[in-house]
């Protein structure tokens, strides 16, 4: 099967693409650097050999405080991306199925994170704008679908975790930010200042298991919005009590800075669509995901503990 997919170099990217090539796919890999999504044209030397499914995963955004500070921009670049994404499928590659990537931000926190909530509501304001945009991503593959008939998946997963994670200088997911605070701590003897309270909590999913699954839904689903999670949310203290008892590192160390950002207080996609496309996914254990994320870190040390 030929496969292009964009968002290709990025860290789910890279992991998707490894996959699809070693089940014998062709695969096709866009990054920034070597098409510009931004660029009308962009896909246009990719339109002549047909394909047999898309995987959409570019999207401008970074975690943290990062929406706070760009929201025009990320409004204006996202919907540009996404809008020649879309429009190339329509006109060039209609018979491929299209598979996004939601996101878990677009939901309202004040409502049950099911899939039929994807659009109700209103997403948390610091996010507001990136969601928006990955709403109105959503909204473009229900209009072509009932115009043009074309196929779609649309995935909504929560926080992707586990080694490889990209060293570009952007922030970090909080599961990443806090293996290198707490790794800082332990090696180089840094204070370890964490965001907020440490109460509000998340869910985390460990990002081969996401790659597997989602490669068999794309077998055998369509036209569905389907989240993918763990089921199951921790508090930051949890986590970090989980890290720091396999890097030897006292959690009693750690200091809460209580006027930073953290976003939602808590964020617990509901499976219960995934579990009857699949009845028993395959997940990898915490302690085991967040172990091998750890050491890869280690292994990584220059790229993210030297000053």
């Amino acid at each position: 099967m030929r496969v292009l997919v964009t968002g290709a170099t990025g860290f789910l990217g890279r992991f998707l693409t490894d996959a699809l090539e070693s089940e014998g796919h062709v695969v096709v890999r866009l990054g920034s650097k070597s098409c510009n999504l931004l660029d009308e044209g962009a896909l246009e030397p990719f339109g002549g050999t047909p394909f047999e499914c898309i995987y959409h995963l570019a999207a401008w955004t970074q975690a943290g405080d990062f929406c706070l500070y760009h929201p025009g921009e990320q409004w204006v670049i996202n919907q540009r991306i996404n809008t020649n994404v879309l429009d190339w499928w329509r006109r060039r590659q209609p018979q491929a199925k299209l598979i996004c990537m939601g996101t878990s931000c677009s939901y309202d926190p004040g409502l049950e994170l099911v899939e039929g909530n994807y659009l109700a509501g209103t997403p948390i304001e610091s996010l507001f704008t990136y969601a928006m945009t990955k709403r109105m991503l959503y909204v473009g593959l229900l209009a072509l679908r009932k115009q043009y008939g074309l196929r779609y998946l649309h995935l909504v997963p929560s926080t992707l975790y586990g080694p490889g994670y990209h060293a570009d200088g952007r922030q970090m997911h909080f599961i990443f930010d806090l293996i290198r605070k707490i790794l800082r701590g332990k090696l180089l003897g840094e204070p370890v200042v964490l965001w907020g309270d440490g109460h509000q909590r998340r869910e985390v999913f460990y990002v081969e298991d996401f790659v597997r699954i989602a490669l068999e839904l794309a077998g055998k689903c369509e036209d569905e919005t389907v989240n993918i999670g763990a089921g199951r949310e921790y508090s930051i203290r949890e986590f970090a009590g989980k890290i720091c008892r396999l890097v030897a590192y006292d959690p009693e160390a750690i200091r809460y800075d209580t006027t930073r950002y953290v976003g939602a207080r808590s964020k617990c996609l509901d499976i219960r669509k995934l579990r009857g496309w699949i009845t028993e996914p395959e997940m990898t254990a915490m302690e085991e995901g967040l172990a091998k994320t750890i050491d890869w870190f280690k292994t990584n040390a220059d790229l993210f503990l030297s000053e």
